[in-house]
């Protein structure tokens, strides 16, 4: 979110949705929405980019659906169709060679984006539904949270898999991991955060937790995304309790709050690639781009009718 970034030949690009059933795509700097495509067959659950920066994946109930980012088409380009129930999470290989979702029908799935038939290759079955999933920055592990609890180390190599429960009776939210893999974090609805120190991870040597920090009452109410920032410095954690917090992963200190009157709850949040800016998306119909030095909004993104629970980011330095 520098000058050069906006000068840039690779655009920034943002994109909001939510309940009100329109994907708005955003001048990150202006705070000028230039397109608006509807969504209509539901509310938009959770959004990603393609690496290629070509596609918009909107995730919602029973699909997903993929637009272009670069064109006016209004319609999506790709449909997925025949999932059941919501999809909740959606997110890709480094590479575009697949896609993963996960969704209330207690599954993650990996779609070979390959061909255009759309194949769900593989299905990970759990027991409560699938509220997010996480892939490892090794690219051979998805670790999926649900709403009994429990967090599920999924290797894709070997198809093992390894479960454990951080707070029981506590739904995970969220889960992240940063660019090095170092740290492992997960809120739930408890408003709880957990860290775990990450080891292994390498071809032959399957990925380690080991407990680090519980930050208890990370927030009041609960806590509905965890985020690493692309440094690895930090930890954002936003909350139904209407803010989000700055965690230093140096000692998982507070930093700062991020407060605005009338914000409500914050569902979704992501870094400018060089880790000084957050953009949040929240219930009052608003998304807001902030600076993390001076914890001030520095833009707002007005227009939507609903609450706004999904945003996807990506500025021009983005690998």
């Amino acid at each position: 979110m520098t000058a050069e970034t906006e000068g840039s030949s690779e655009p920034v690009i943002l994109a909001t949705a939510g309940y009100d059933h329109a994907i708005k795509f955003w001048q990150a700097h202006s705070g000028i929405c230039h397109r608006t495509v509807q969504h209509p067959d539901s509310q938009v659950n959770a959004m990603q980019i393609t690496p290629d920066r070509q596609l918009l994946a909107a995730a919602g109930y029973q699909h997903i659906r993929m637009y272009d980012i670069n064109s006016n088409n209004p319609s999506a380009v790709v449909n997925y169709d025949g999932v059941s129930k919501n999809v909740t999470a959606v997110g890709f290989h480094e590479d575009g060679k697949w896609m993963f979702t996960g969704g209330e029908d207690c599954s993650a799935r990996i779609w070979d984006l390959r061909s255009h038939n759309l194949q769900c290759q593989r299905v990970f079955q759990v027991n409560a539904p699938v509220n997010c999933v996480c892939l490892h920055p090794n690219q051979g592990e998805l670790i999926v949270g649900d709403q009994s609890g429990a967090i599920h180390m999924w290797d894709l190599k070997t198809d093992h898999n390894e479960q454990l429960i951080p707070e029981q009776d506590a739904s995970i939210l969220s889960i992240s991991i940063d660019r090095e893999a170092s740290y492992m974090a997960a809120v739930n609805n408890q408003g709880n955060c957990y860290v775990w120190s990450l080891t292994g991870g390498t071809k032959d040597d399957p990925t380690m937790l080991h407990p680090r920090t519980k930050i208890r009452e990370a927030h009041k109410r609960a806590a509905l995304k965890c985020l690493f920032s692309p440094d690895s410095c930090f930890l954002a954690t936003t909350s139904a309790d209407t803010t989000v917090k700055i965690w230093q992963t140096a000692d998982f200190s507070l930093e700062k709050t991020l407060k605005e009157a009338n914000q409500r709850w914050v569902w979704d949040c992501a870094f400018s690639e060089d880790s000084q800016y957050l953009i949040t998306a929240s219930s009052d119909n608003m998304a807001r781009l902030w600076n993390l030095d001076q914890g001030e909004v520095v833009r707002e993104y007005s227009g939507h009718q609903k609450a706004v629970v999904a945003l996807a980011f990506r500025d021009a330095h983005a690998v």
